[in-house]
């Protein structure tokens, strides 16, 4: 037996249960290990990249890291996107890259000032290491007996994140006996203490929770639910919008720069505001961060204290925990259901402000993607699920889909690439026991790995590929149709052209279906409802933006400036805006 083979046979003893690879000279010995292992399903992808999201997308929907096995060279930095989104967005991930021969590997026997000494020799731990928690450039059967279990403990404790093990070929295929070394056991953490915030809430007249993905990462959907029912905290969903069905009535909606006017409403008319698991990133709170949640006393809750530190959002109170100890701790101190008031006027302004607003229509016989994204959640079926791309194909569904309990909708929101979307609806699918899968993507996206297009046929997977067209990059035309008045290489007009993708299916030998009208969307039930690969280009109206969002104003002086996150444009009249904050309830 090779350590090729006890690696694979080691990963498959502690559970894990897929990989995505690329083959490739400098991993041929991992390759054939980590295929021929029973208990590993190994999926061959056409592109690193895509091997990287779709293990995203893969641990999103199974919980278990997956496996990225790639080669040496451009087979590691190919893989360097996909790793990077998992790192922003707290994804367990391992990579396995083969390396050239210690003899020939820089890492291990240098030479100054040398650029490359083996044949495709890359540096590849050290362009990767600040996008993963480690990576190790593995230089002997000692030290890979040490690293591989640390690696995979690491890669699943604290905050999750990819980690990355370099193995030179003379290492894979070395036959010298050796046992992996399990690391010491983590310190159990201490039960968070959640006394202030306790009594902060037997203060409040208009507590919010605001739960983000950390809340799933830790496994905690049942007990956040949970804890919503036993005290009355209506609760917002900050880019996890899959944390709680959007019929639910302490639904609280999805603030954001680009989310529900309801959900900024009740953000910004909240007095305590307790964040699980959410980064606060940009997206999230504006870069007018200072008047995020300006009347309330914000707590933030997350795994990683680093996240405390940026200099935006100034929590009133920090506490480093995980988000089920403290939705658990919480709960245990909750006596009373309570706050109906504030849950009554929160329904109240999700009815009068729906997330779909009724200005979002588009000319006679052409397709509004509002609309079409409405009918595509509508013709979902009550287990399925959605991993979306980014721009149209994610801000749409974050907006309205009206969500089921028991549906799952994602996307990276820290790297938000162009090209995530099919690579990631792959993998959730290989996890996701038959249930049917939709990758919704633009078509300026999906060109990005429409390669994996032939993986699709491949495998035969469950999965809906539903292409927004929309003749490009609709986020960079609005913003250059903003900020210069013209356009530059985003639309067809611009020097990018989307090609045919019915055409392109049929060519790879997927069924594929042209929708044109707002009539033909009347077919995408018995699409989605139905098994099996097919592929789903909808034309919808390139003219349509993004509404409601958080537009700058210009002054006097010319400056922009971002207002608070509930003034959305389309602008309501202040004196409107300013009488529906005055009518929250104990203001």
């Amino acid at each position: 037996m090779n350590a090729a083979e006890r690696i694979a046979g080691y990963l498959a003893a502690k559970g894990l249960a897929q990989v995505f690879a690329v083959t490739g000279g400098g991993a041929m010995f991992l390759n054939q290990a980590l295929a021929s292992q029973p208990g590993l399903r190994c999926s061959f992808m056409h592109h690193e990249q895509a091997c990287a999201m779709a293990a995203e997308g893969y641990a999103r929907i199974d919980g278990r890291p997956a496996i990225v096995n790639v080669t040496t060279g451009p087979g590691g930095l190919n893989a360097l996107n996909g790793v990077f989104g998992a790192f922003t967005d707290s994804i367990p991930m391992l990579v396995i890259s083969g390396q050239v021969k210690r003899a020939t590997a820089l890492a291990h026997t240098p030479v100054p000032g040398l650029r490359q000494l083996g044949d495709q020799e890359v540096p590849i731990t050290a362009m990767v290491g600040p996008v993963v928690k480690r990576a190790w450039a593995i230089g002997s059967l000692d030290e890979l007996a040490r690293a591989l279990p640390e690696a995979l403990a690491l890669a699943t404790s604290g905050r999750p994140g990819p980690v990355w093990l370099d193995i030179p070929i003379d290492l894979q295929s070395s036959t010298e006996p050796f046992d992996f070394i399990e690391p010491a056991p983590a310190a159990a953490p201490a039960s968070p203490d959640v006394s202030t915030v306790l009594q902060w809430l037997a203060e409040a007249k208009r507590p919010l929770l605001l739960g983000g993905t950390g809340v799933r990462l830790a496994g905690a959907v049942t007990e956040l639910r949970d804890l919503v029912e036993a005290s009355g905290i209506p609760l917002a969903t900050a880019w996890t919008h899959d944390l709680i069905e959007s019929s639910h009535p302490l639904f609280a909606g999805r603030p954001g720069t680009i989310g529900t006017r309801a959900g900024n409403l009740c953000l910004q008319a909240a007095d305590l505001v307790i964040v699980i698991g959410s980064r606060l990133n940009i997206r999230q709170v504006s870069y007018n961060w200072g008047s995020f949640a300006k009347d309330a006393r914000v707590v933030q809750v997350d795994i990683d204290p680093a996240e405390f530190a940026k200099p935006l959002v100034q929590p009133a109170l920090t506490i480093t925990a995980d988000a089920k100890a403290f939705i658990q701790a919480l709960h245990a101190g909750i006596t009373a259901r309570r706050f109906e008031p504030w849950a009554a006027w929160c329904r109240d302004i999700a009815a009068r402000f729906p997330a779909l607003e009724p200005g979002n229509v588009s000319p006679p016989g052409l397709i509004n993607p509002y609309r079409a994204v409405q009918a595509l959640f509508e013709a979902l079926p009550a287990d399925g699920i959605v991993a979306s791309g980014n721009a149209s194909a994610c801000i749409l569904p974050f907006q309205i889909a009206p969500l089921q309990r028991g549906q799952r909708l994602f996307s990276n929101s820290g790297s938000a690439s162009m090209g995530y979307d099919l690579p990631a609806a792959l993998g959730a699918a290989l996890a996701a026991g038959g249930r049917r899968v939709v990758c919704l993507a633009g078509d300026g996206s999906l060109q990005m790995n429409v390669q994996e297009l032939q993986t699709l046929k491949t495998l035969q997977l469950n999965v809906a590929v539903v292409v927004l067209a929309n003749d490009g990059y609709l986020s960079i035309r609005l913003s250059h149709e903003n900020f210069f008045g013209r356009v530059i290489g985003a639309d067809r007009a611009s020097g990018v052209d989307c090609p045919d993708y019915v055409a392109l299916a049929r060519a790879y030998g997927l069924p594929a279906v042209d929708i044109a009208t707002p009539e033909a969307l009347a077919e995408l039930p018995a699409l989605l409802q139905a098994s099996g690969p097919v592929l789903v280009q909808i034309h919808v109206d390139p003219a349509q933006g993004f509404s409601p969002k958080l537009k700058s104003r210009v002054d006097e002086q010319g400056r922009f400036l971002t207002p608070e996150l509930d003034d959305m444009h389309p602008f309501l009249p202040a004196d409107e805006l300013q009488a529906v904050r005055d009518s929250a309830p104990g203001r």
